[in-house]
């Protein structure tokens, strides 16, 4: 009988290598869909809170991103489906598809800055908030560029700006406020 050596016999160490994803995986085109579409629905059903009327949408495109960290055209991509998604719904055509573009693109930047110093997770409620206010700003320039820069021959007045304003800045602010109670619970179920 031959004896075999103990570094032989000894099991051998287990590496994992962790390929990096490249797109989007099926879980996360279902959690685009989902959130978006909860979104579509909340805007519809909901009523105004205090006057303010949150823009689900992008609260939902906001939670998506932070999730699921998309590169920057799937942010794109993103986006431009909220845009779309935002076509149903009564307001200015099309000005949604550059300002939900902006405000998703913006979101996807500002999750690649390193926040994790800070103890209270305050990356989903300042990331959300800055995005908001980055849809909206760019909502308020393109319609104001539409209707009250160039010749007017719609006759139609310019709303005082900081009515605009007003809306943008609460609207952030309820965005916001839902992605932070949201993000949590919604990472710890997905396990991301």
């Amino acid at each position: 009988m031959e004896m075999k050596n103990d570094v032989e016999a000894a099991p051998k160490k287990r590496t994992f290598i962790q390929q990096e994803k490249k797109g989007l995986q099926i879980q996360d085109i279902l959690l685009i869909s989902i959130l978006l579409a909860s979104g579509a629905v909340l805007k519809f059903f909901v009523p105004n809170l205090g006057g303010m009327k949150p823009n689900f949408i992008i609260a939902m495109y906001c939670l998506t991103i932070l999730l699921i960290k998309p590169r920057l055209f799937e942010a794109a991509i993103i986006g431009i489906l909220a845009g779309a998604i935002s076509q149903i719904f009564p307001a200015q055509p099309y000005i949604n598809f550059i300002s939900e573009l902006i405000g998703a693109l913006v979101m996807c930047l500002l999750i690649k800055i390193p926040m994790e110093k800070i103890k209270i997770p305050v990356k989903p409620i300042i990331s959300t908030f800055l995005s908001t206010l980055a849809s909206g700003f760019t909502f308020i320039g393109v319609m104001y560029l539409l209707y009250y820069v160039r010749p007017n021959m719609l006759n139609v007045a310019p709303a005082a700006l900081a009515v605009f304003m007003g809306v943008v800045f609460g609207t952030a602010t309820i965005n916001s406020i839902i992605v932070q109670v949201l993000y949590i619970p919604l990472k710890l179920a997905l396990k991301k």
